[in-house]
């Protein structure tokens, strides 16, 4: 063991800033789980304030509770059915063009909307959806039509955040399956275009099963998201009107943990989540290794 340490001791050397990162704000915060079964308040530390067993837990018995569970649940199976295939579909269609200078151009616009913070793409969702001198409504209001309250709609909420998601993270989710079609051997496409096979025979027999162990690690990480949705994304385009189908888990969690100073409670739920989240990482882990024996681990 030491030898073999020594060996690869530079190796070692280099993903230690890495793993004192990891430490530092993944585990020693791990510590402030405790919260969640005491009585915690500003002004006293962690370790005086004291226990309170599942006290704070009985957010489980309120309803409004359950209603930010189920817009939690509803977005995030909408941004998942929706999300998660259009980056492989992408990938598979950006491999199709056979010009550079197209290809590349493709690829470019569609990783740039990555880059904009959602503070940024909020304001633009704004500036084209408010009542008020809105590009959309404007144009429907040329056609003849009646203008759309977007931003204060429930209706429309979320169809909103689920395309604002595709248009920012779609070009930027396919640069794995474009590194993973990139490893697969040419020589499987000349045999095919031998046997007669066409673009779509290629895709889906030698394109398709050649990334599918990467499609089986990226939804094993995705599961997890379907507790998290996203504060930022949603955060920024909630307001009173649009607030009984926007409010999530996490805008739970901070308007009862920052804003009414709730410490415990918010810690419960976000320890809830959490564990939830765990389980649903083993058990996709566990499904996909027994499907196509790819996992995690």
């Amino acid at each position: 063991m030491i030898a073999k340490m020594y060996k690869y001791r530079w190796q070692y050397l280099m993903i230690l800033p890495a793993v004192v990162l990891l430490f530092l704000f993944n585990y020693i915060p791990m510590l402030g789980i405790q919260i969640a079964f005491k009585n915690f308040s500003i002004g006293t530390s962690i370790w005086d304030s004291s226990w309170t067993g599942f006290d704070n837990f009985s957010f489980v018995h309120e309803p409004q509770f359950w209603k930010v569970v189920q817009n939690t649940l509803y977005i995030s199976v909408l941004k998942f059915v929706f999300g998660f295939p259009m980056p492989i579909l992408l990938a598979l269609m950006i491999n199709e063009v056979t010009h550079p200078f197209f290809k590349k151009f493709v690829q470019s616009v569609s990783y740039l909307p990555h880059f904009f913070s959602w503070i940024v793409v909020a304001y633009i969702l704004q500036s084209f959806l408010t009542l008020d001198g809105g590009l959309v409504n404007d144009l429907i209001g040329r056609a003849g039509g009646e203008p759309i309250f977007f931003l204060g709609t429930n209706e429309w909420f979320r169809p909103m955040i689920v395309s604002s998601g595709l248009w920012k993270e779609v070009g930027w989710n396919t640069i794995l399956y474009l590194a993973a079609i990139s490893t697969i051997d040419p020589q499987l496409y000349e045999a095919a275009k031998v046997e007669g096979a066409g673009k779509f025979a290629q895709m889906r027999h030698i394109t398709f099963p050649g990334i599918l162990p990467t499609i089986s690690i990226v939804l094993i990480l995705s599961i997890p998201s379907l507790i998290t949705v996203g504060m930022d994304q949603i955060y920024p385009m909630m307001n009173s009107a649009n607030q009984e189908v926007a409010d999530v888990l996490d805008t739970y969690v901070l308007r009862n943990g920052l804003q009414q100073g709730y410490f415990g409670m918010a810690t419960a739920v976000g320890l809830v989540s959490s564990l939830i989240s765990l389980l649903l990482v083993v058990t996709t882990n566990a499904f996909s290794k027994k499907i196509n024996g790819e996992g995690l681990w």
